[in-house]
């Protein structure tokens, strides 16, 4: 009988039957198991380990059914011989030394006709979770997810009885219970009242654009866009060789001075990114005039609507008598998981029958079974439920960020609208903020410089964002006050 050696550990928040199924799994692939001799008895590996003879037990059969382990009365469990040292050595054709120079590798930088790598992105650490205060805007505290509802729905899911259509190919389709809780319980937000054949299912935002641009836009195409602004809107026009005309904003949103002449205009009405400045009532009505007398396309980013909690809010332009000439982008993922990636276009019907098309070349739809849940956690109740806390708790965190900033930063002014999901800020004009991030950064506290949300050539470089989803609500106080000792060494270099 051989003996193991496996890595359990109690404390993980893996489960101990999911820890010891991938450790003999690993032992499997590494081949550190013969075929030969039987493995431990789920006594003797019970004992080992310090975990239950039933959680042994359990995973051993469980391999046996998957075809990896066999089962000998009264001898033990085996290793399958399709995983045995010698059965693999047999079945592998012998080494031969090749006779001739290795080939070279193929000249891709002469087959790549586009280079998506020369496009610049918002500069984000991927261990933003490892700093004690990250202040970064697009990510979520992973505690605030509903994970006793979303489990409870999966659940159901998985347990019932009746076809299981999320399980099939959809070709091009959308589920259409989520379509239908979208059309009655998340655009009436908004003002909006869509038909089913006016709205399609995108991984998120980011994907809705892109589909966007790549069906309307090619050389020659005028885009408006705002400046500063989200730069992966950018990079998508650029990429389908569109000509961007930036358009600056003030407090009521962006400039229309120079936009008359564009086909399409790309705007954030509700909270623009990275500012979080509100488009006016008085701007908002130029625009929808504008739009049918020049022959445009409004491009709307909606990407908030279900975080800022403002009651007070207006209605999307979406929700205009100019509908018609309006595309609208919104987003299931911020308020719940930037992970889910799931979001929506609602268009008119003969547009979204394009989209659709274009979607099934890439990939078909978004996952059916992610689609399905999503939308039997609005119909349940339990995503009206926890938009309503959340947006407490984002509340309240906004206040205390406010408060914080008041003390720590009084040196810098916040420019955002009052109830932006984020603050965006201008220092003192002598701080440069890239060097902000970097002090800062060395105590602990994210922060995102702001030069990269700009497009001029010589960005100004005394702006910065603070994003206040990822953190918790205890540790804002002290990580505003840890930017400002940053603030204060950054002042004096």
């Amino acid at each position: 009988m051989t003996a193991l050696c496996l890595d359990i550990d109690p404390a993980a928040p893996i489960c101990l039957q999911e820890q010891l199924r991938e450790s003999l799994l690993e032992a499997i692939r590494v081949g550190s198991l013969p075929s030969c001799e039987a493995l431990p008895s789920c006594r003797k590996l019970s004992q080992q380990l310090g975990i239950s003879r039933n959680t042994v037990a359990i995973v051993y059969e469980n391999l046996v059914e998957d075809g990896y382990l066999i089962s000998r009365p009264r001898s033990g469990y085996y290793l399958h011989p399709d995983y045995g040292d010698a059965s693999q050595q047999a079945a592998l054709p012998a080494f031969t030394a090749p006779t001739t120079s290795p080939q070279r590798a193929p000249s891709w930088h002469k087959r790549i006709i586009q280079r998506p790598t020369n496009y610049q992105g918002i500069l984000k650490p991927g261990n933003w979770s490892d700093y004690p205060y990250p202040f970064i805007y697009g990510q979520l505290d992973t505690d605030l997810f509903p994970l006793t509802q979303w489990r409870d729905v999966s659940r159901r899911l998985l347990n019932s009885r009746r076809d299981k259509p999320w399980l099939c190919d959809r070709i091009d389709q959308d589920d259409p219970l989520l379509i239908e809780q979208l059309r009655k319980r998340v655009l009436t937000r908004r003002g909006i009242f869509a038909r089913a054949d006016d709205i399609l299912i995108t991984m998120g935002t980011q994907n809705a654009l892109f589909l966007i641009a790549q069906l309307l836009c090619h050389r020659g195409t005028r885009v408006a866009l705002e400046s500063p602004g989200y730069r992966e809107a950018m990079n998508v026009f650029a990429q389908r060789g569109a000509s961007v005309q930036l358009q600056p904003l003030d407090s009521e949103g962006m400039y229309l001075q120079g936009s008359q002449h564009c086909d399409y205009l790309y705007v954030m009405p509700s909270h623009q990114v990275p500012t979080g400045v509100t488009m006016s009532r008085a701007r908002r009505d130029a625009l929808l005039a504008q739009i049918p007398h020049r022959d445009q396309i409004v491009i709307e980013d909606d990407y908030d609507a279900e975080i800022h909690g403002d009651q007070f809010a207006l209605p999307a332009l979406k929700a205009s008598a100019q509908s018609a000439r309006i595309i609208y982008m919104g987003s299931l993922s911020k308020a719940l998981s930037p992970g889910l990636r799931m979001g929506y276009i609602v268009a008119d019907a003969e547009l979204i029958d394009e989209l659709r098309a274009l979607r099934r070349l890439m990939y078909r739809h978004p996952p059916a079974a992610l689609q399905h849940q999503l939308a039997q956690f609005i119909a349940q109740g339990y995503y009206e439920r926890y938009l309503k806390q959340h947006t407490q708790e984002i509340d309240q965190r906004r206040d205390a960020m406010r408060l914080a900033i008041d003390q720590a930063l009084p040196g810098c002014q916040c420019i955002s609208s009052p109830r932006s999901s984020a603050f965006w800020m201008q220092a003192e004009p002598g701080i440069d903020t890239q060097r902000l991030a970097w002090h800062a950064a060395q105590r602990g506290v994210l922060i995102e410089p702001g030069f990269q949300h700009f497009f001029d050539t010589a960005p100004p470089r005394h702006f910065f964002r603070l994003g206040f989803g990822a953190i918790a609500r205890e540790r804002i106080a002290p990580g505003i006050e840890t930017l400002g000792l940053a603030y204060d060494r950054a002042s004096t270099t």
